[in-house]
């Protein structure tokens, strides 16, 4: 495909949400109202967002697979000639995967809110924000400005803080307040590192800076740069201590805020650490490596013993609480790759972004499913005294629910393996000058993070997938020694939502290449300062 045809595919992915977010507010035309308004605002999110992930798809089959670490698809105009800010676009093998991934999983958050519309105001609002919501995260993975990365960045958090305050559940005010407190503080500290960048740097153009590796920023000027945009970028990952705001976040967001936040939102943090610290500030990469992968290790460690604690019995843990403190954990392991230094590492923290935002957006569509049947999304509520025996009530439920798990556990086979064996390979021969024996520390503490997980994923298996037999016709649940009623199983919207997420954990399980082949050039790149 011609540069041309590539240029407008990008502008289009970039644009169409943004103006389909403006377009939901407007009444809809007669002749495509349906059944109704609601019905025809709910159709035209499931329509735009389909045609951006056709566009997408179509951006990654005319990218030349043959020359990933090249940037593609490149507009480069000026914008604000005085400050020399350019609007400039672009992507790379280190970007495609991440525009791929979120036209994917908001195209299926709109298909099932179109069927599962989330209890709250107009769903005009609902589809707007989650439009916005796209069109931010899609131009922070696309634009090559850093003060245009600022701008989107920050685009993504107000529909995100709407979505929680207004569609979510209990105490979705206070975690809605969390999120944008925390992430506004963040983007705050992010935005002095990256004005200290671009003006000692004499650009803001991520290209530039890249290929220039440092070399006009001064030693002191790199580790205030770095530790700036490292801390704002931090809060977005999650890495702890800076994670709190996650679960409360999680638990109070709808179904589709869940998964946006988990699938996307929180690859835009380690994406900035890849796209901008590692290549324009290598010598604060190089100081602060060692702590981030300490914080990454006992973020790895406590995510686990959270979730630990949480799906024991009599706990009262809630399942999407277990899930956003597991995302703690398994971000862990991408701060851990990109802390190595290594290409190794860097493209197993890649990678692993892509996992997590597959199998974890599985597991937050099954834990909204399963609270939709039972009302509940609590444990013990759930479990009662023998299990909540989805194999036998809704044993399609219950299987694909067991499926997420053993991927988020990191069966090999499935895509949750690769990542994270990756970063501790990084770990265990990390880059020239960081101390190899505390990293061989950090690469045996995170092999035990992923015991953990394997205990905790278990657990809640045996407690949600298995139990009693479903009551036999006729029985009523509460006579002595029946078992409860079977729930409805997977239906066709949610077949049709959940299946390519299944799909693809499988696939990238099974083919690494397809992911590694794009991001390995990019990388080496990245970190042989754009050369």
């Amino acid at each position: 495909m011609n540069h041309t045809a590539l240029q407008v595919l990008l502008l289009a992915v970039v644009a169409l949400p943004l103006l389909g977010s403006v377009a939901a507010l407007l009444p809809a035309p007669p002749g495509l109202r349906g059944r109704g308004p609601e019905q025809a605002v709910l159709r035209h999110g499931v329509t735009v967002t389909g045609v951006v992930l056709a566009a997408t798809v179509a951006l990654a089959a005319g990218f030349d697979h043959d020359r990933p670490a090249r940037m593609q698809a490149q507009t480069d105009v000026d914008w604000i000639p005085a400050l020399d800010i350019r609007f400039h676009l672009g992507v790379d093998g280190v970007s495609l995967p991440l525009l791929v991934l979120t036209a994917l999983l908001t195209f299926l958050c709109a298909l099932y809110g179109y069927f599962n519309q989330p209890a709250g105001p107009s769903p005009k609002g609902f589809v707007s924000l989650l439009l916005l919501l796209e069109g931010g995260t899609l131009a922070s993975f696309a634009v090559l400005d850093l003060m245009l990365f600022f701008l989107a960045f920050e685009t993504v958090l107000i529909p995100m803080y709407f979505l929680i305050n207004r569609w979510g559940g209990a105490e979705r005010e206070r975690a809605a307040w969390r999120f944008i407190l925390y992430t506004l503080l963040g983007s705050v500290i992010m935005l002095l590192g990256l004005l200290l960048v671009g003006i000692e740097g004499g650009t803001f153009d991520m290209v530039a800076l890249a290929a220039d590796n440092g070399s006009g920023l001064g030693h002191t000027t790199q580790l205030i740069a770095a530790l700036a945009i490292i801390a704002g970028l931090a809060v977005k990952a999650p890495m702890w201590p800076l994670h709190s705001w996650l679960p409360d976040a999680h638990t109070a967001a709808p179904t589709v805020g869940s998964v946006l936040l988990a699938g996307v939102l929180l690859k835009m943090g380690t994406y900035g650490l890849v796209r901008i610290v590692l290549p324009m500030t290598p010598d604060g990469a190089h100081t602060y490596a060692p702590y981030l992968a300490a914080f990454a290790v006992v973020g790895i460690l406590y995510g686990s013993l959270a979730c630990l604690a949480l799906a024991r019995t009599g706990a009262k843990g809630d399942l999407k609480r277990l899930i956003a403190y597991s995302s703690v954990g398994h971000m862990g392991f991408v701060l851990l790759g990109i802390a190595t230094l290594t290409p190794t590492g860097v493209n197993g923290a890649l990678f692993a972004n892509i996992a997590h935002g597959l199998i974890t957006g599985l597991l937050f569509f099954l834990v909204g499913a399963v609270k939709d049947r039972t009302g509940t999304s609590d444990l013990d509520q759930l479990s009662g005294t023998s299990g909540a025996a989805l194999y036998g009530r809704a044993p399609r439920l219950g299987g694909l629910l067991a499926f997420g798990a053993v991927a988020s556990l990191g069966l090999p086979g499935l895509a949750g393996f690769w990542g994270e064996m990756l970063a501790m390979f990084g770990a265990f021969r990390p880059a020239e000058g960081l101390s190899r024996p505390a990293y061989l520390t950090f690469m045996a503490l995170a092999g035990l993070g992923t015991l953990l997980t394997a205990a905790y994923m278990l657990i809640v298996v045996r407690r949600v997938c298995m139990g009693d037999h479903p009551a036999e016709p006729g029985q009523h649940p509460a006579e002595p020694g029946a078992a409860r009623p079977a729930l409805a199983d997977v239906r066709g919207h949610e077949a049709a939502a959940w299946s390519p997420l299944v799909a693809l954990t499988v696939l990238t399980g099974l083919w690494p290449a397809a992911l590694l082949g794009l991001s390995d050039p990019a990388v080496q790149q990245l970190l042989a300062g754009g050369k």
